[in-house]
């Protein structure tokens, strides 16, 4: 088995994930994708990890320093703002090229080779996902659209092909709800969303087995979790720290 076949490729990206050495483990599945990119759950979930974990970062960086920005912008701190206006500029450079890595890898291989709805759930779920990491550090309108219309492709896809207490379609609505939230600022969409998908998941509970019924309500509590953050947020008009799965 060579280093640069499939799988090979496939096997390195697990030892690059055990070894948190995530830069390598994406590009270990970009070379996986371009081989193949009809993959399998394995592999698009190994896919999903290996970004998560490099944009994860960058995105808390962000939040940080946003933070910090607007202590300092507070204090009348005139210098230390341009200073860090100049730092932020290298995360965002860092996000946006994340992003746009994994989006373009989506649009020209990963969702037109997706064959089930299951795979073109998860791909669109994704593509909305990562254009709404870059709705954080752009403000235009075009990430915004983008998300909102791969999340409600991924949505139509799912009510039709996947059951409400399927994992990838209560992630999902966690997400797309989250995107209503914070992005859109549509607090009684994504309150919505997130209930209605709670309600549809709590009637079919009981035909699930052991393992599906924890992963189900694994996301169904962080659905909830936001419902009464979000409630009281907006019955307080306080901050509030929302929940995702990605």
């Amino acid at each position: 088995m060579s280093s640069e076949s499939h799988e090979g490729l496939v096997f390195t990206s697990k030892l690059a994930e055990q070894a948190e050495r995530y830069d390598e483990m994406v590009e270990c599945m970009k070379k996986v994708v371009k081989q193949e990119p009809e993959l399998t759950v394995e592999e698009r979930n190994l896919l999903s990890v290996a970004f998560k974990n490099i944009i994860g970062s960058r995105r808390a960086s962000w939040r940080i320093i946003s933070s910090i920005e607007a202590k300092e912008e507070q204090k009348g701190n005139a210098d230390h703002v341009r200073l860090i206006k100049e730092y932020k500029k290298t995360v965002q450079k860092e996000l946006s090229g994340i992003c746009d890595d994994i989006i373009n890898l989506m649009e020209g291989s990963l969702i037109p080779a997706a064959q089930t709805g299951e795979a073109k759930v998860f791909f669109l779920k994704m593509k909305g996902d990562y254009h709404r990491y870059y709705a954080e550090i752009d403000a235009g309108e075009t990430q915004k659209n983008n998300a909102l219309d791969a999340y409600t492709k991924a949505s139509e896809i799912a009510t039709t092909t996947l059951a409400p207490t399927h994992p990838i379609r209560l992630g999902l609505a966690l997400n797309f709800s989250v995107f209503y939230y914070e992005i859109l600022h549509q607090a009684e969409k994504g309150c919505g969303l997130a209930k209605s998908a709670f309600d549809e998941a709590v009637t079919e509970l009981d035909s699930l087995d052991e393992d599906s019924y924890k992963e189900a309500t694994l996301i169904m509590q962080l659905l909830r979790d936001n419902l009464t953050l979000w409630t009281e947020d907006m019955q307080e008009a306080g901050d509030g720290t929302q929940v995702e799965d990605a």
